[in-house]
């Protein structure tokens, strides 16, 4: 089978193949994307890239049915879910549309000493490479290249090589909202050629969504030749219950947060920390709500569960399933499979030594941990190698803030999961990654932030 296959993990069928790019088309099309940049950047006005981004977020919402069919049969994401992602990337455009001139206008520097001026002027800094997941095709294309587009950079988009129908469907958006034919690129590239890409003098910098194992892959090769890096990599996000007047609220609210997409999210809540006074009534209410929610037809609207994104990851995730019961952890509920189709699971009992207690599971599967106060909760939280998200419910502000300001992760949701907007930064620390994606901060990371003194 070719390296880019759309493969639909309901049923296992090879819909189409896709072409890999030849070392000698790539390189053209590196040549393309930077001297395209010149003229995109400086013959343009942020006025009007942001017009053109504009546009795009129009195709998407115009074409809306269409590319969420596309990945519903690349990934398995039921269709309600596919159009809300492809409408959530229509407002990422629209929203640097509307706020492109504000943030790469001028920023005034108050001086210290002498007289005349200061101030920072951001500009683009050239080609980018952006290198992007199977799990939201659309989600991750628009918060990467939407800002960086507007800014004035070109780019060349790898994305999974499961979703080359959505990757060759956007690729058309930006050429039918009339980009330059060269200012977005899409290639089909194999692993071995992206880092031929990254090492190539004529692409400035690269930004990746993936595994952590593809995230030091990439920074090591960037590193060696001093290109700036964005890394979203892998999250086992903690949700805390440390109090509540309404106990059946909050597990709606883990169940949610925990099979969003499928439970293939890498900010998905994963590890469920319960004090023990609310311990055995969460477990009862959130293994009966979450065991409920059984898998079907991405197809058919209405469906909450679609399969398991493919062949790999459902082996993947069972196996880990497997190994963590073998180390001693107690299944409560669920464990099987039904081809790609993965039951909603609940562990407990996970120690330390344990593999499971370090890993991410990727699909509809979560741990649930007793403690015994808030400072266990919050040791419990952090002992992992991840910090992208996390998830503190409690009546009580005053620890709600506390504890927010002590859990080690790039974004901390008090009292709500779904709550991520077009305006909030999004990212990790430690195994999670760095940089920051979506509302300001998101079109802050690839700019020259020139410094321009006037004297006086």
């Amino acid at each position: 089978m070719a390296d880019y296959a759309v493969v639909d993990p309901a049923t296992g069928e090879t819909i189409k193949e896709y072409p890999t790019i030849s070392d000698e088309q790539l390189d053209a099309a590196i040549g393309r994307a930077h001297a395209a940049h010149d003229g995109w950047s400086r013959s343009s006005t942020v006025a009007e890239r942001a017009a053109l981004i504009r546009k795009v977020a129009e195709l998407h919402t115009e074409r809306r049915q269409q590319l969420g069919e596309i990945i519903s049969r690349e990934m398995g994401k039921p269709i309600g879910q596919a159009t809300g992602e492809v409408d959530f990337s229509a407002a990422i455009y629209e929203y640097y549309a509307d706020n492109a001139e504000s943030l790469l206008a001028d920023e005034k520097i108050d001086l210290l000493e002498g007289e005349g001026s200061a101030f920072i002027r951001r500009s683009s800094l050239g080609v980018l490479l952006g290198i992007m997941p199977w799990n939201y095709p659309y989600y991750q294309v628009a918060r990467f290249a939407g800002p960086n587009l507007v800014i004035g950079n070109t780019i060349l988009l790898k994305h999974a090589p499961q979703c080359p129908e959505s990757a060759e469907a956007i690729e058309q958006i930006y050429h039918d909202a009339g980009f330059p034919a060269d200012a977005y690129i899409n290639i089909y590239a194999t692993n071995d050629q992206i880092a031929t890409t990254i090492a190539d003098p004529r692409v400035q910098a690269v930004s990746l969504t993936g595994s952590g194992r593809a995230g030091a892959a990439v920074a090591e090769i960037a590193g060696r030749n001093l290109k700036k890096v964005v890394l979203e990599l892998g999250g086992s996000d903690p949700f805390l219950v440390l109090g509540t007047d309404d106990l059946d609220a909050v597990v709606e609210s883990a169940v949610g947060g925990r099979l969003e997409n499928g439970g293939q999210a890498c900010n998905a809540a994963k590890r469920f920390i319960v004090v023990d006074e609310l311990y055995e009534s969460f477990l009862e209410k959130f293994t009966t709500a979450l065991t409920a929610v059984e898998p079907g037809d991405p197809k058919v609207e209405g469906t909450t569960l679609g399969p398991l994104s493919s062949a790999g990851a459902t082996d993947r995730l069972e196996d880990q399933v497997k190994r963590a019961t073998d180390q001693g952890a107690t299944l409560v509920a669920g464990g099987g499979r039904d081809g790609n189709f993965f039951k909603t699971t609940v562990l407990t009992g996970i120690t330390p030594d344990n593999d499971a207690y370090k890993e991410e599971f990727f699909g509809p599967v979560a741990s649930v941990y007793k403690v015994g106060s808030e400072d266990e909760a919050i040791t419990l939280a952090n002992d992992t190698p991840y910090g992208l998200g996390s998830y503190v419910f409690t009546n009580d502000s005053e620890q709600a803030l506390r504890v927010a300001d002590k859990i080690e992760a790039g974004m901390v949701f008090i009292n709500a999961v779904g709550a991520e907007g077009v305006e909030l930064p999004f990212g990790g620390v430690k195994g999670s990654g760095f940089g920051r994606e979506l509302g300001r901060f998101g079109a802050d990371e690839f700019v020259n932030k020139k410094l321009i003194r006037v004297a006086g």
